[in-house]
């Protein structure tokens, strides 16, 4: 089968096209024929060997249809998504013809959508879905603030959100061109970020909001408490402004009352995170309905893997990167 390899921990051009064996077939995995995959910040990571020794095919994510499981419980053909479970990190990913997932991070799902456009949910909505729901604990008549709003997973976020019953969504990007499309989202108010939106936030809204979903992590984190108000809470979900470390003292910069969590995706598919508790179908419906706006924002070729990783590091893209197979 044909795989993107990474030669060697560096740059793109580190990427490239080889051929390897298919995975084995193996008790408790499922191959599966990719179809199309998303394109993560964690994979460009990965190539660049900043997450230590990982495996020679990164891609934490695909789409595609069952090409064999020893259980039986899924048959040849099957439309599935696949997110984590090791995938590029432990074991070989999703950046080739065949992969092998755990069958603990498989979802089965009913569309007939391109699939490019099937590729651009997995991984995004389900981790969106994922911290709204459990850490952010959202709930009706909410207001929560979506930072970092113009990446892949701050979409899907908003769309989440601004469709969850009178929940108010704010949303923060660093380009004022961006305030359209926020907006158009569902985004109720977007704020320029400038590393201090938590006084931008209390002039809004003077007793504060429920949660902040800060994706852009620890560069920002410290202002993000700021906005919210006893009781409420907010979660790291992400690191798009680097992840360098901070100091932190809980006496000076833990607002009283304020619930603080990280969530790493990488956890889909363990005991406490089954894929069981994301409604993946539901996901995929709306976004074919458009409730949910959800298409990638560029498609490369399996050829073309090596703009596709250019792109994602000139953090100027607006959206999901698909590469189609």
């Amino acid at each position: 089968m044909k795989a993107i390899v990474i030669k060697q921990y560096g740059g793109s051009d580190q990427l490239e096209i080889k051929d390897i064996p298919v995975p084995q077939s193996k008790a408790g995995r499922v191959l599966i024929k990719v179809k199309a995959f998303g394109v993560n910040r964690a994979e460009t990571y990965m190539r660049r060997g900043l997450f230590g020794d990982v495996a020679k095919v990164t891609g934490i994510e695909c789409v595609g249809q069952v090409e064999d499981d020893p259980s039986g419980k899924l048959k040849k053909g099957q439309t599935v998504a696949a997110i984590m479970g090791g995938m590029g990190r432990k074991t070989n990913g999703s950046y080739a013809e065949f992969t092998s997932v755990p069958a603990a991070n498989v979802f089965v799902v009913h569309t007939n959508i391109p699939w490019e456009d099937f590729a651009a949910l997995p991984e995004s909505y389900a981790t969106a879905w994922a911290v709204l729901h459990d850490n952010l604990k959202l709930k009706k008549g909410d207001i929560v603030f979506i930072r970092g709003g113009t990446s892949a997973l701050g979409q899907a976020a908003i769309n989440i959100a601004a469709n969850t019953e009178e929940v108010q969504v704010l949303a923060s990007t660093r380009n004022q061109d961006s305030f359209g499309l926020l907006k158009e989202l569902g985004a109720r108010h977007v704020i320029l970020e400038d590393g201090n939106t938590g006084a931008q936030i209390r002039q809004l809204y003077p007793d504060g909001i429920d949660s902040v979903m800060d994706i852009i992590g620890n560069s920002t984190m410290l202002d993000s408490f700021k906005g919210v108000k006893k009781g409420g809470h907010v979660c790291n979900a992400g690191f798009l402004g680097g992840s360098d470390p901070i100091p932190f003292n809980p006496l000076a910069d833990m607002p009283s009352s304020v619930n603080f969590s990280f969530f790493a995706s990488f956890n889909f598919g363990a005991k406490d995170f089954p894929l069981s508790s994301i409604p993946m179908q539901t996901i995929v419906d709306r976004a074919t309905d458009r409730i949910y706006k959800a298409l990638p924002q560029k498609t490369f070729s399996f050829s073309e893997i090596s703009k596709a990783h250019d792109l994602m590091e000139s953090n100027s893209v607006q959206g999901k990167i698909v590469v189609l197979l």
